[in-house]
């Protein structure tokens, strides 16, 4: 099975089916300026670079795994599978960083354990939703109102983001806060898509210009979810002509190069009424990529999430998740990665096409970590 022309048009007919009735709505929202007329879907990544098409199957697969660990200090088991090409990274949290002088000493040896080749990302979002607590900003989005601002908070925590050696951050937010009961109401940014989008942007940017990796979430919007997906599965049956008016912040995101796109744990009837956003190939193939133009890297969120748990294993969900078109799979859990690397190294080696998948996923990986200045396989 072959991973290019094939799956692309297979990937437009889903998109096709599911987004149809929003058809006019979306022309709106992706028109580039004065003319009115759509962009062309910019070209579709490789399936397989030369570096990725080199790497035994396990390596290749290495590269799309974002693991955890408690402590402050980089555990054996980590620092193996980081030598051996057998996980691509880390998310640090609170537990892991207590003060700069430790968390600084963690990514040294995070990085050590690689060669130089780690990616160690946090959720610094700011306000309250800091997993860098002694780190900017301070602010959160919910307060910032101009892109000015928006640029300055996210520079300054990029900033000390990159002094204690993380180099990718899962903000901002690009989810459209603006009904009552919102889960995200305060982590959003105020206002509707218009005024969501160019504060988006700002971010992205400011990220960029310090060397770290934005990463907009949660795809294809949150903001309408009453409801958190790490603690219930989350419905919004909207129609997909709805649910295109929150794409705009997406799109300035995508506009303004950001290399990360973090895919929703939420149940959209409107484009995919049976897979949730993170394991549907309608919303991230047909929607992101096709319709979209995103080439950079999709992340899920949490595996770990209720709304994930709540219909399969962590094993069983990645692999949907990289089958769909993740190409990073978030694990919170310091023990996912037991199940999870042994199933899809068994799928990838009896099955052609998701092996070619996992390939195109990990060129993708590795163009961020170039983009970062991270060093290759």
């Amino acid at each position: 099975m072959r991973i290019s022309r094939d799956l692309k048009a297979r990937r437009r007919l889903a998109a096709l089916a599911v987004v149809a009735a929003a058809a006019a709505t979306l022309g709106l929202i992706l028109g580039a300026g004065g003319g009115g007329d759509s962009p062309k879907p910019a070209p579709r990544a490789p399936s397989a670079k030369p570096k990725v098409a080199k790497l035994p199957i396990a390596q290749a697969l290495g590269q799309v795994l974002v693991m955890s660990f408690d402590g402050t200090s980089v555990p054996g088991y980590i620092r193996r599978r980081l030598r051996d090409g057998q996980g691509t990274g880390v998310i640090l949290f609170a537990k892991n960083a207590p003060d700069s002088a430790a968390l600084r000493r963690l990514t040294k040896g995070l990085q050590r354990a690689s060669g130089g080749r780690t990616l160690i990302a946090t959720d610094q979002e700011g306000g309250q939703i800091r997993s860098v607590p002694f780190a900017a900003p301070a602010a959160s989005a919910g307060t910032i109102t101009t892109p000015k601002a928006a640029a300055e908070a996210a520079g300054e925590g990029a900033r000390e983001l990159r002094a204690n050696g993380l180099n990718v951050n899962l903000a901002p937010v690009a989810d459209v806060a603006d009904g009552i009961g919102s889960v995200l109401a305060g982590r959003a940014y105020p206002g509707d898509a218009g005024a969501v989008a160019p504060l988006v942007r700002a971010s992205v940017e400011a990220h960029a210009r310090e060397r770290v990796g934005a990463t907009v979430k949660h795809f294809p919007g949150l903001g309408r979810a009453g409801a958190n997906t790490d603690d219930e599965p989350v419905t919004l049956d909207a129609p997909a002509r709805e649910l295109a008016a929150d794409l705009l912040p997406f799109r300035e995101a995508i506009s303004a190069g950001v290399p990360l796109v973090m895919s929703s744990h939420a149940l959209y009837t409107g484009l995919d009424r049976e897979r949730i956003a993170s394991q549907s190939e309608a919303v991230l193939g047909g929607l992101l990529r096709d319709d979209l133009g995103f080439e950079g890297a999709v992340v899920t969120d949490s595996i770990e999430a209720q709304a994930v748990l709540a219909r399969s294993s962590v094993a069983e969900a990645a692999e949907r998740s990289v089958a769909a078109g993740a190409d990073l799979v978030l694990m919170t859990g310091s023990a996912s990665w037991n199940e999870v690397h042994p199933r899809l190294l068994r799928r990838a080696r009896r099955d052609p096409g998701f092996r070619a998948r996992v390939r195109e996923a990990a060129g993708r990986v590795l163009e961020l970590k170039r983009k970062l200045r991270l060093k290759g396989p």
